[in-house]
């Protein structure tokens, strides 16, 4: 299908779309013009899409079976989807989708960045690539333009958006789009996939069913989440988990779990609803374990303070560039919730047990060190590593009581 075909056939079933709207609104009809971005998003599912297409005359109405699903499939990217993006979002083993500008795509496959062949994404020019994000932004029901140049949100399918445009980014408009994984990986897989030493193994299997509490740690990108996500599916069934987050990223493979999502608030900044509160609320819900998707601000108060009061097992991420860096990053995050290095130091040694951290290395995630959280005899936090790449470290015996490794 020819370009000019194709944006005739995108103008013809948007109308078609429009026309059909009172039906399921109760609204009356209106213009293509008066259907926007989430409007339609809620309209289109693919099966309309695709009776649009099929009932359109002219050049569509021979398009045969095959031709319609084609033409339907890129359509559905077109409206409701990330555009000429799409079809790498939908990639397996794709983990980011990254765009500098209308000329400049890279992606991740789980084995680090790769740059994409100029034209291969067919992004169009730089006003087509800030007309997505802004639609994009939209459907997570966002703002963005040049009053608010840029956006972090959640897509309705669950990938995460970035986006900043002109003049904030002077070579274009960017995209980032994380892709989250559908279902959690098992532990055995994280061990064939040498992320995890196979020796680790039941040693992580112990921390979860003794019901340690622990933080999984590292940088952007190193796999904290997907780590997450598996050792809380390792939870006994019974166990309820409430899961605290800016975004439903996590996906541990569980029969009980509740999810708390934070709320951004409106322009004027009325109905924002942040981990903070969230955490609190959590309290509230009978949880056998709290787990904060990742612990970056004050509400580290609330989750040292609900470990230390019998929530046993709960987890949550933080970032941390190694695992000897975590002490300073939970003082930090501390002060930002008012709370002293000393009172820090007492509240963190009692409700966290033991650190979990990963680090990414030549585009490879892996598991490098558990570490037991401890205070040393200034009564400072600190980490002592019990399990590194060079085996047992001096924190061996405290990770060993704590859960019965051999």
């Amino acid at each position: 299908m020819t370009e000019a075909l194709h944006r005739e056939v995108l103008d013809d079933v948007r109308a078609r779309l429009v026309t059909q709207g009172p039906r399921e609104s109760g609204r009356g009809p209106g213009g293509p013009g008066a259907l926007g971005g989430r409007e339609v998003a809620r309209r289109a599912g693919r099966g309309r899409l695709a009776a649009a297409v099929a009932a359109r005359e002219g050049p569509a109405g021979v398009l045969g079976a095959e031709g319609v699903l084609g033409v339907t499939a890129a359509l559905a990217a077109q409206i409701t989807g990330a555009g000429p993006l799409q079809e790498l979002v939908d990639e397996p083993g794709v983990t980011d989708v990254l765009v500098n500008g209308a000329h400049e795509v890279w992606v991740d496959r789980g084995h680090g960045l790769v740059r994409l062949p100029p034209r291969t994404a067919r992004l169009g020019s730089e006003d087509d690539l800030r007309a997505l994000a802004v639609r994009l932004a939209a459907a997570a029901g966002r703002r963005l333009d040049d009053a608010s140049p840029f956006v972090d949100a959640q897509l309705p399918d669950g990938v995460r958006l970035h986006a900043a445009l002109p003049p904030l980014s002077p070579a274009g408009t960017l995209l980032s789009l994380r892709v989250p994984r559908r279902t959690a990986f098992t532990l055995d897989e994280l061990v064939a996939a040498r992320s995890v030493p196979p020796a680790w193994g039941p040693v992580l299997r112990a921390l979860v069913t003794r019901r340690a509490s622990f933080l999984v740690t590292g940088g952007t990108g190193s796999g904290k989440t997907t780590v997450l996500s598996t050792l809380l599916g390792l939870a006994d069934p019974a166990e309820r988990l409430l899961l605290v987050e800016d975004g439903g990223e996590l996906v541990p493979d569980h029969p009980h779990v509740v999810r708390l999502v934070t709320r951004h608030g409106n322009v004027e900044g009325a109905g924002r609803v942040d981990l903070v509160d969230l955490v609190r609320q959590a309290l509230r819900m009978r949880p056998d374990r709290i787990v904060v998707g990742e612990v970056r601000g004050a509400e580290v108060r609330e989750l040292l303070a609900a470990l230390n009061t019998g929530h046993e097992g709960g987890a949550g991420t933080v970032h941390a560039n190694t695992a000897a860096d975590v002490p300073a990053r939970l003082e930090a995050l501390g002060a930002l919730a008012g709370l002293g290095r000393e009172a820090l130091a007492a509240q963190a040694v009692s409700a966290v047990q033991v650190v979990v951290h990963l680090r990414r290395r030549a585009g490879h995630r892996e598991m490098a060190e558990i570490a037991v959280l401890e205070r040393d005899e200034r009564r400072a936090l600190t980490v002592t590593t019990a399990l590194g790449p060079r085996g047992r470290g001096p924190g061996f015996a405290r990770l060993q009581a704590l859960t019965g490794a051999v």
